[in-house]
């Protein structure tokens, strides 16, 4: 019996820290690309948080740059909220970030042409205002056939020297 009170409350506190992390606030300190930042949290920890939902052009596509850039004057020295949704297939973590609460950036980024819905399962509300910078030909929507950056990604990795 004293065993399973044991296993019982190390799983609590288990799970207790787990969920802890779900959400955090504190100010973003870098970006990185386009949607991809550091949040120094409340409590001094750094969170590396990609943006759930959407894919900006990599750094080294056209659009790439303006992207970093445009999310960096959005969050960049400001406090935010981060509400963790988990982890991509490499292990980053995903997440919403809300700035004063209630601004997402990932709206603006897609309404600017400067990024595209997730691959998989993309949010009908967040595909709505993909198709609307589409339209208006924004951003890296100037181009008729743009490449997705997950097209890019695995050209780029078959291009790289395969070690025997």
């Amino acid at each position: 019996m004293k065993t399973i009170k044991i296993t019982l409350l190390l799983l609590f506190v288990s799970l207790a820290s787990t969920m802890a992390y779900d959400t955090v606030t504190g100010k973003v300190t870098a970006v990185i690309d386009g949607n991809t930042l550091e949040v120094t949290a409340d409590n001094n920890e750094i969170h590396k948080v990609m943006l759930a939902g959407i894919d900006c052009p990599e750094i080294t596509q056209e659009f790439g740059e303006q992207a970093r850039q445009y999310l960096e004057k959005l969050t960049l020295n400001k406090k935010v909220t981060v509400n963790f949704t988990g982890k991509d297939r490499w292990g980053n973590y995903l997440g919403i970030v809300l700035i004063k609460g209630s601004v997402d950036p990932r709206v603006d980024l897609l309404k600017e042409g400067l990024a595209w819905t997730a691959e998989r399962n993309p949010d009908p509300e967040f595909e709505a205002h993909r198709a609307r910078a589409q339209e208006k030909g924004k951003g890296l929507w100037k181009d008729s056939n743009p490449t997705p950056p997950w097209t890019y990604r695995r050209e780029q990795s078959m291009m790289e020297a395969k070690s025997s």
